[in-house]
């Protein structure tokens, strides 16, 4: 799913300075292949990713198996043969909702809610069972995450098919952020959460800081998704609102940063243990991603940027920086754990900075166009001649997706080859 999703991608970025590489062809035309990239990602990389995480976690942390193994034969082939590939084929055949993260038409959205909801009864219950009072940092984000991603999901991607103009708007504004902050930001810093102890051998720092730095997320994220909207005809007070959450949501990640890097004191810069070392990293761009997301949503900075591929960079910055980062340590964390399973320690750090320089590279390289594009934007010349001011920068763009890729073939190789675990070396 992953390669799918990134090749939906790289065909996207070709078509921005090459358009013709269509050839008329209406299901790899840019708006088609750009949907299906993101909800690719979205649900078929990370959606699995985490999901196959918690399989692993959830057990460890409460001492109890998830619910049934049969329920979770039934949520894979949901999620990916109900949901992912006829989400995919039905955009490509020109289906879709013209809804930002919530691409995917309707008929595939009742079986995401389906899956959200078996997903509820598969990990949940066993939180349960003796209470939550000792119930770990982790294993909240895991609870809030699933509970608010079912309840936040119908709101995003139904409530906009009835209610017209700016009110359905508004409520596909809040989806944009709920999807990445209560599905994606709550399963990542599980994984993070549950990774620094378990390969450090130490508690995290501060369970205070740990259970404020949740609460907080949870209070303010469902309020940011408006500032995607600032200068729009929502009524100003609800921008404003919007443009405090997110300003409060910075100092809510400079909490949770804080205390993880404590967490990580004596590791290092870059840990030797490779897991720990992919987390570490998505908690340094966790705390870059969120403090520029709380400058941009200023409606000086928003003013300027807005539209404009800084965006872009800084959504690949949060998917494919903190979600990714976290969601390959969480993966590779638990495949070593697994008896008989093949590891190569040697890809994997060669995923590693594939990976991160493809990264950094395309992240400069849109946020430079991204303030081209807002120059010749304010100076008020004919569009096309910010389109040709950063061509190049596309075209570089799309070259940073083959140290990517490559990392991406890296990392695959590191979970398929090498010794078994277990076996000396």
């Amino acid at each position: 799913m992953l390669f799918v999703a990134v090749l939906f991608g790289i065909f996207a970025s070709a078509e921005m300075w090459k358009p013709e590489l269509s050839g008329g062809i209406a299901a790899l035309t840019w708006g088609r292949l750009r949907y299906d990239h993101t909800q690719g990602i979205l649900f078929g990389w990370l959606g699995n990713a985490f999901f196959a995480f918690l399989y692993h976690a959830v057990p460890i942390l409460t001492g109890r198996p998830v619910t049934s193994n049969t329920l979770g034969r039934w949520m894979f082939g949901i999620w990916n043969f109900a949901i992912v590939i006829p989400g995919w084929t039905l955009v490509l055949a020109g289906f879709s909702q013209p809804l930002e993260w919530a691409e995917f038409p309707v008929v595939v959205d009742i079986f995401v809610v389906l899956a959200l909801l078996l997903a509820l009864i598969q990990f949940l219950p066993v939180f349960f069972k003796d209470g939550l009072e000792d119930t770990y940092v982790a294993g909240w984000y895991v609870i809030g995450g699933l509970v608010f991603t079912t309840l936040s999901y119908p709101m995003g991607n139904f409530v906009p098919e009835f209610l017209p103009g700016a009110r359905g708007a508004a409520f596909s504004g809040l989806w944009i952020h709920d999807a990445v902050g209560l599905f994606v930001t709550p399963l990542a810093l599980a994984i993070i959460y549950y990774v620094i102890p378990a390969s450090t051998g130490r508690p995290v720092y501060s369970h205070f800081l740990s259970m404020l730095g949740f609460w907080l997320l949870f209070f303010l994220y469902p309020l940011n998704g408006t500032h995607h909207y600032v200068f729009s005809v929502i009524p100003m007070d609800a921008q404003k609102g919007a443009i405090l959450a997110s300003s409060l949501l910075g100092v809510d990640v400079i909490i949770v940063v804080a205390n993880l890097f404590l967490s990580l004191r004596g590791t290092g810069w870059f840990a030797r243990d490779l897991p720990l070392r992919f987390v570490a990293t998505a908690t340094m761009f966790y705390l870059i991603v969120s403090i520029q997301g709380s400058l941009q949503a200023q409606m000086a900075i928003n003013g300027t940027v807005h539209f404009t591929d800084w965006v872009i960079g800084h959504s690949h910055l949060a998917m494919l920086g903190f979600a990714t980062f976290a969601a390959a340590g969480g993966l590779t964390h638990a495949w070593r754990k697994m008896p008989g399973a093949r590891f190569n320690p040697r890809a994997v750090e060669w995923a590693y900075w594939l990976i991160t320089t493809g990264l950094l590279l395309m992240f400069v390289d849109l946020t430079a166009a991204g303030l081209i594009e807002a120059r010749e934007w304010k100076a008020q010349t004919p569009w096309i001649d910010s389109v040709r001011a950063v061509r190049g920068y596309w075209i570089f763009r799309t070259a940073t997706a083959l140290p990517i890729t490559a990392g991406f073939v890296a990392l695959l190789a590191g979970l398929l080859t090498g010794d078994r675990v277990g076996e000396s070396r």
